[in-house]
């Protein structure tokens, strides 16, 4: 009797822990058949992007992630033609201003990634680009915009030649400002409203306002603000469904603080006001991203992803750079990774660590890598047979 006491308990022993095996084996599965739905995250990349590259917004970072994107899906770039580094700009782009349509009008949804600087013209863009191609551009506040421009285009915009200081450029604007003067101009006032293609000089009337906002939301799938790049980025990778690594980036074109400078808050006022345009243009989208990003995450979901972003930042900051702060141009030792200077801007750059294998080295080099050298490096792959573009800066 007491053998089939013990039997039972045993069978009953096992019973139980046979319940508990299936109770665990109906979870795993069921967190498989979940993975296993055809949701967003396992839809392929979007690769046909076309990107507006706005000034002074940090785009060239922007323009990087992109670039390395397009090397490693071994995808095709709309480049500039022959010595150009723009795409027309500051004129209207015309699709002749891209290496590859020049010779052959007719061919059109050739490339995947277009990022150059350029004026947009939709009707000219839309024979490079595919149907389906993601419109996406980025905007700043303006009042750090212009601080950036009046820095960066202190000897090239005939308006900000003669200013010492952008605290008395603003003090009256139409004394150095004038519209008629020449295209050089367009980086003194409204510049991201002109970018979009749009008239940077026009009143900044309500319902001219309102009908140009309308067609900017019609046209661009996701418009993303610099004073949050981060958060950009992670709003960016969910839409194009992409990697984390494939939107990690290194801060390009940047400034030594010691260009960089504080307006007072009337200075600040006297920009909303002069860049009424773009102060608008800032305002609204401003306002539609944050609303897309709450749309799409809680906050604690953006908290947590924007720190995953930050951290693997910084891993890979460790992984590649001598030391992750920017250096001047006197102490950047590669000079393929010298960056353009622009006016009375001190823009940084970056020293790789010594000793990288060549898979890490390949990775930083295009990580830390300027945007001109980065332009004619992707210009000499995707057209080998044609003479590589010429950077004059890096010969001095």
């Amino acid at each position: 009797m007491s053998i089939l006491r013990g039997t039972q308990r045993s069978f009953q022993v096992a019973l139980w822990f046979l319940v508990l095996a299936v109770f665990l084996l109906v979870g795993f599965l069921h967190v498989d058949f979940r993975l296993l739905k055809p949701d967003k995250v396992q839809e392929p990349p979007v690769t046909n992007i076309m990107f507006l590259k706005t000034h002074k917004t940090a785009s060239s970072t922007i323009l990087n992630i992109l670039y390395r994107f397009s090397e490693s899906h071994n995808l095709s770039t709309a480049l500039p033609e022959g010595s150009r580094v723009h795409l027309g700009y500051p004129w209207f782009f015309v699709t002749r201003y891209v290496e590859g349509l020049k010779q052959d009008a007719h061919l059109q949804h050739h490339f995947n990634i277009m990022c150059n600087h350029l004026r947009f013209n939709y009707p000219e863009v839309q024979k490079v680009m595919p149907r389906d191609t993601f419109y996406f551009s980025i905007l700043r506040n303006p009042v750090f915009q212009l601080e950036s421009s009046f820095i960066y285009y202190k000897d090239y915009a005939p308006a900000f030649q003669r200013a010492k200081s952008l605290d008395e450029f603003l003090a009256d604007p139409w004394k150095y400002y004038n519209a008629s003067v020449s295209l050089k101009n367009v980086y003194a006032k409204n510049n991201m409203w002109f970018d979009f293609g749009f008239d940077n000089n026009a009143p900044a009337d309500m319902d001219y306002v309102r009908k140009r906002l309308a067609e900017v939301e019609q046209r661009f799938h996701l418009v993303l603000i610099a004073d949050y790049f981060d958060e950009s980025m992670v709003l960016l990778r969910r839409r194009l469904r992409w990697q984390l690594d494939d939107v990690v980036s290194f801060k390009l074109n940047v400034r030594s603080q010691s260009t960089v400078s504080h307006l007072t808050p009337e200075s600040q006022e006297r920009v909303r006001h002069w860049c009424a345009l773009d102060w608008q243009l800032y305002q609204h989208f401003n306002r539609t991203f944050w609303t897309q990003l709450h749309a799409e995450l809680s906050p604690r979901q953006l908290t947590e992803e924007v720190e995953q972003l930050r951290e693997r930042q910084r891993e890979l900051m460790a992984l590649c750079l001598q030391d992750p702060e920017p250096k001047n141009l006197t102490h950047i030792d590669d000079q393929n990774l010298r960056p353009y200077q622009g006016g009375k801007a001190n823009i940084l750059g970056y020293n790789l660590r010594h000793g990288l294998d060549t898979t890490t080295l390949h990775i930083c080099q295009r990580m830390a890598m300027p945007e001109l050298q980065h332009m004619a490096h992707m210009y000499s792959l995707q057209f080998p047979d044609k003479t590589p573009k010429d950077i004059p800066f890096l010969k001095k």
